[in-house]
């Protein structure tokens, strides 16, 4: 992600995958994995690439736990 904004000089967005969501869902509700924690972190990292906008099914989910903690 870096590369590509060094190279284009334009916003980069990335975009979380529907299978990765399905994972995430499927094994937060088996109790396998916190799944504010591990969401949290995944978006994270996409921003710690250089992502200047995620795009994510988590979306919805994620503006309201953010919500909720101010």
């Amino acid at each position: 992600m870096y590369r590509v904004k060094s190279t284009f000089g334009v916003p980069t967005y990335a975009y979380q995958v529907s299978g990765e969501y399905a994972m995430l869902k499927a094994a937060s509700q088996n109790g396998w994995l916190d799944e504010k924690a591990v969401v949290m972190e995944s978006l994270l990292a996409f921003k710690r690439a250089g992502a200047d906008g995620i795009l994510s099914y988590y979306a919805m989910e994620v503006a309201r736990w953010i919500k909720k903690e101010t």
